[in-house]
């Protein structure tokens, strides 16, 4: 989704969108600017002047249509010059503004404007007085929507506004069979439906003030208001703990604050199955359909917070899964993703197909009872019969299947996936662990070969082979995925796709500047043909992949390297009000400057929510093997943020508390009982 972006300190009326030409594809709205509440399925959209003025992606939305495209508030024939707007939560923001009055004798505006926005349809106007006398004035709200689509509108193709009708306290519209209205209370003193305007006559005493509150909401002909597909549930708490940073960096217990609070407000539940919660992508592009690759990372990410967000998305992957028989069966649908200049688009589906045993795995690790986790152990068999079937007599797995290219990342997942899964069906009694383990051996031989290129810095890896044998040589982010092997028993890590010699010089590409922009991990390296650093796959900063490599860089040792991009992240994620987006500028950072934010980014987006918190838990170094009864903590020993600790962490579904000393010694201060520690 997108937001417009007008001059933050104007109260002028922003240009009309600019329609698209025949045969141009529609651009989106720019969001960069926006401030977004979501409480899914509810959104409320706006720029940080506060006015809901009708243009862009201007609204409070439900269940992806726009229930309220304008909301213009004028105080004594004025509007109110804005002061500041900011978001007060996921889901609330707060705008303030002035107004000049007769009995302003100097400078000093004597009359403050106030704007609660909460998304699931509240917005609270306060006015308070500080002038030496009684102030009269005309409060008038206009109103005003066009009911339409939200990928409609993010297309720049709003509908005509629907005319109003005057109800109850408040107003009325109808149109392509849906229907809202907005109240107020107090009840306004004039109700004009032409215009769409609500007016209160309002007497403020010295240093009084008034609230008006209205509520937005879809109704149903002469019934209650529409009820969701899917609810979060207003008030149910989240699928984990409430989990805590403190220590020498404070940005640490910002960044894990926010991040919780981003992911409360992605939360979805099925009415039908209630207890099966997943995550959406992102807002405002990806808040309806599920994205199955986007959940699977987002529930991996978050596994220390606990797992009942991991089988949850689990559980409602596993009903999308391809039925049999047929050489797709148990693959998870998914759509396909732009991958920047030099790659066809990829498939999602492969990708969560790859994850979903890995995800199993881990959470049984993390302590996903033995029930939970054999109810879903026929569906990650059904993946892993994919993989072999995908792969057939070929050497390695195409993204698509079968045209490919062959995709270096696509091989470390479906390594990933191998170890992973065969170390869960032995766990089991389940056939066919020693076949997958097999295979990825020799996966590791020709790997080493066929996708490592040589040069005189050291080499790299090769980002994709096509079906012929042709290399694309070029640099970028996915190349961290080669150093994230998965989580196996007793505190110990799946064999890696490179060698020890590999992987430290991956380290050091990781490390350097043709990656590391200072802010982050760039998607496409600086050197590299068609580098953009605004390219979503073409030099942006990902947020996800930058805790991946974060995360294997650590887990291999890698320190140094690991600790920049920690550090330039956090540093970003400071510019940005600790609410990380899914992507911004890979531009280099210099002296004084600041990350700049994409126009189109989600924002929050689940893996960039889910990153941040795998970010910083990787400080803890937590590693849990609950079938074993033992919990391993390995902190890095460079300490990066100096002390720090993590409290309403869950392992084995218990309250983990874990503190990292400067020294970079990990101390464990709350677990389950029965638990055996280690370091």
């Amino acid at each position: 989704m997108q937001g417009i972006a007008p001059d933050a300190l104007s109260t002028r009326r922003p240009p009309e969108p600019r329609r698209p030409g025949p045969g141009r594809t529609p651009a989106p709205q720019p969001v960069h600017e926006a401030l977004i509440c979501v409480a899914l399925p509810a959104l409320a959209i706006s720029s940080p002047h506060g006015q809901l003025t009708g243009q862009g992606l201007d609204g409070f939305y439900r269940g992806g249509r726009r229930l309220l495209a304008r909301c213009r508030v004028r105080v004594a024939g004025a509007d109110p010059v804005p002061v500041q707007g900011r978001m007060l939560g996921a889901d609330r923001a707060r705008f303030v503004g002035t107004v000049r009055t007769p009995a302003d004798a100097g400078p000093d505006p004597a009359l403050t404007v106030e704007r609660v926005r909460e998304a699931e349809g509240t917005e609270r106007i306060t006015l308070r007085s500080s002038a030496m006398r009684e102030l009269k004035l005309v409060l008038e709200v206009a109103l005003g929507t066009d009911l339409a689509e939200l990928g409609a509108i993010a297309a720049g193709r709003p509908g005509p506004e629907v005319p109003a009708g005057v109800h109850a306290a408040g107003l009325r519209w109808s149109a392509h069979g849906a229907h809202a209205v907005v109240t107020a209370e107090p009840a306004p003193d004039d109700a004009l439906a032409s215009t769409g305007l609500l007016c209160w006559e309002i007497r403020l005493a010295p240093g009084s003030s008034r609230t008006i509150e209205l509520r937005v909401h879809a109704e149903l002909p002469g019934g209650p208001r529409r009820p969701e597909p899917s609810l979060r549930g207003r008030g149910a708490p989240p699928p984990w703990g409430e989990a805590r940073a403190e220590g020498d960096d404070p940005r640490a217990a910002a960044l894990l604050t926010a991040s919780l609070d981003d992911l409360k407000a992605l939360l979805l539940r099925d009415p039908g199955r209630p207890g099966d919660s997943h995550l959406a992508a992102g807002i405002p592009w990806r808040c309806g359909q599920l994205a199955p690759a986007e959940a699977l990372w987002a529930a991996r990410m978050t596994l220390p917070l606990g797992v009942r967000l991991a089988a949850g998305t689990l559980r409602t992957l596993a009903r999308t899964q391809v039925p049999g028989p047929g050489r797709e069966e148990g693959r998870i649908p998914g759509a396909l993703r732009h991958a920047g200049v030099h790659l066809p688009p990829g498939c999602t589906g492969v990708e969560a197909t790859l994850l979903f045993p890995v995800v199993l795995a881990e959470a049984r690790r993390w302590g996903l009872p033995a029930q939970e986790t054999e109810a879903l152990l026929p569906a990650a068999e059904r993946c892993l019969t994919w993989l072999r079937t995908a792969v057939g007599d070929g050497e390695y797995l195409a993204d698509p299947v079968p045209g490919g290219p062959y995709r270096c990342e696509v091989q470390a997942h479906a390594h990933r996936a191998a170890l992973l899964g065969a170390d869960l069906l032995e766990a089991h009694g389940r056939p066919g662990a020693q076949g997958l383990r097999d295979w990825a051996a020799a996966l590791r031989e020709r790997f080493r070969v066929d996708f490592w290129t040589d040069d005189l810095s050291g080499g790299r890896p090769v980002a994709a082979r096509t079906p012929d044998g042709r290399r694309i040589p070029h640099l970028g982010s996915a190349a961290a995925h080669l150093l994230d092997t998965g989580l196996l028993g007793s505190g110990a890590y799946a064999l890696g796709l490179l060698d020890a010699t590999r992987t430290e010089q991956l380290a050091r590409l990781l490390g350097g500047p043709a990656l590391d922009c200072g802010w982050g991990l760039r998607s496409l390296g600086a050197k590299e043909p068609g580098h953009n650093p605004f390219g979503h796959r073409g030099g942006a900063v990902r947020v996800h992949e930058t805790a991946v490599a974060v995360a294997g860089l650590l887990a291999a040792g890698y320190e140094k390297e690991a600790a920049g991009l920690l550090r330039g992240t956090l540093d970003a994620a400071e510019a940005f009000g600790h609410r990380l987006p899914e992507m911004y500028a890979g531009e280099q950072r210099t002296a004084g400057s600041a990350p700049l934010p994409h126009p189109a980014a989600c924002r929050p987006a689940a893996v960039a929510a889910a990153g941040a918190v795998q970010l910083l838990t990787a400080l803890a170094g937590v590693r849990p093997d609950v079938p074993a009864g033992s919990v391993t903590v390995r902190p890095p020993r460079t300490a990066p943020l100096g002390e720090v600790r993590f409290t309403g962490l869950r392992v084995a579904e218990q309250p983990f508390a874990v503190r990292v000393s400067r020294l970079g010694l990990g101390m464990v201060e709350e677990a389950a009982d029965g638990l055996q520690l280690g370091v």
